[in-house]
């Protein structure tokens, strides 16, 4: 039986442990393990690095100015622990990085032990996490695959004693080297980056061929080299992870001299999405939207999140108070982070319930796919609106009963665009 000791800032460690046992990830595995002291935090380093044999790097990797990775806090991270080992450590980066950070972290390791005169053995080791937001837990207790990097034979044989427990069924450890490790990581969530893209781009097509892309991407989801996964167009990707790792991998590649001329378009036709609600919204009033108020139902990037970074709903919002218009907004969890990225402000008013956001709005908009926007009453939606029209950018409402009920602006559906 492991345990666990979680180390960071006095301000961070105190949200992580709110955020891990709060009612809203609080799980049996969190809650049973916490309960029964196998999970601890701390901010005291020195401690952290005596606790395990085993040290995770977990720490962000923002965008810096120009796009590429930022990765101070890792090296940081890696400075401490030289500082204070005693002992054989195996260093398991679980950040995402560039490729080529697993070299800094050993230099940097090696520099301080150095310095320190000290030979102690470690080992580098490049694990990235393929977690999705909203459903990290279970992900990491049935992973698809668990990716090791390494270059030290001598740690494999901790690191499948480590993952034991998740690899019972068949075996999903996949051994590399560390750069490939590390470029894998950003390679999958590119993938699906440009999955999203390449969708958007052909219901842009579709709207002006006349062709419904509904269809198109039932017709092409059948074809199990594709799949349905990642191809719902709608008002773009947006999180902490799609678009910091398309820019970070565009940086990579100018790094090297190359063009990554699919990874730029990548990017180009998501921001281009991003702003086609309020191409949808300016159209429809004939470009009068000063001093109309505007409900939105979602603000998150995607459900069972509260994050907001990068998200369609922000360059929506800024480019309605841009045009002088007012947002009544409502999300099941990003209602504080709403509140803290913007602040008070006249023109946004965070409201309880769906239903309070209606009131006395001229149009809705749709941001985010939440499970319980999925079947509303449209009827209701109707009396409260000042403008029965709904802008939906994720393509909730392709039903019959609501064009006969009210007018629909879809995101990229040409057949019924408004009705």
């Amino acid at each position: 039986m492991y345990s666990l000791l979680v180390v960071d800032l006095l301000g961070s460690i105190n949200r992580i442990r709110c955020y891990l046992l709060s009612s809203y990830t609080r799980n049996d595995h969190t809650s049973s393990n916490y309960d029964a002291g196998r999970i601890y935090f701390t901010t005291d380093a020195e401690q952290g690095v005596a606790f395990g044999e085993v040290q995770f790097i977990a720490v962000g990797t923002p965008p810096d100015e120009d796009g590429s990775a930022d990765l101070q806090y890792v090296l940081k991270v890696a400075e401490t622990i030289a500082t204070y080992m005693t002992s054989e450590k195996i260093v398991i980066d679980k950040s995402t990085v560039p490729v080529g950070t697993g070299d800094k972290v050993k230099a940097r390791i090696a520099e301080v032990l150095s310095a320190r005169k000290q030979d102690i053995p470690f080992h580098v080791v490049s694990n990235p996490e393929f977690l999705k937001e909203g459903a990290a837990v279970s992900d990491c207790l049935r992973p698809d695959r668990i990716v090791i990097g390494m270059d030290s034979p001598e740690a494999e044989s901790s690191l499948r004693e480590l993952y034991e427990p998740f690899n019972r069924n068949h075996d999903r450890m996949i051994f590399m080297d560390i750069r490939s490790a590390e470029l894998t990581k950003y390679a999958a969530n590119c993938m699906l980056a440009t999955k999203i893209s390449f969708m958007n781009e052909m219901s842009n097509m579709a709207e002006k061929l006349g062709a419904d892309i509904e269809m198109v991407r039932k017709g092409i989801g059948s074809d199990e080299r594709i799949g349905y996964h990642f191809i719902y167009p709608g008002c773009g990707y947006g999180g902490s992870c799609f678009p910091k790792d398309v820019q970070a991998l565009v940086k990579t590649a100018e790094s090297i001299g190359y063009d990554s001329a699919l990874l730029k378009s990548v990017e180009t036709v998501n921001a281009r999405q991003k702003q086609k609600l309020f191409g949808y919204i300016n159209e429809y009033f004939a470009g009068d939207i000063a001093g109309k108020t505007f409900a939105i139902w979602g603000l998150s990037f995607k459900p069972k999140t509260d994050d907001m970074r990068e998200a369609s709903s922000r360059v929506l919002m800024e480019s309605l108070w841009a045009a002088g218009a007012t947002v009544q907004a409502y999300d099941p969890e990003a209602m504080e982070e709403c509140q803290r990225i913007y602040g008070p402000r006249d023109d946004l008013v965070l409201v309880g319930t769906k239903e309070a956001a209606l009131k006395k709005a001229d149009a809705l908009v749709i941001c985010t796919e939440w499970q319980h926007f999925r079947a509303p009453d449209f009827e209701m939606i109707k009396s409260s609106l000042r403008h029965p029209v709904i802008f939906d950018g994720r393509n909730l409402y392709w039903q019959t009963a609501v064009l006969i009920i009210m007018r629909l602006v879809v995101v990229n559906r040409s057949t019924f665009n408004v009705i």
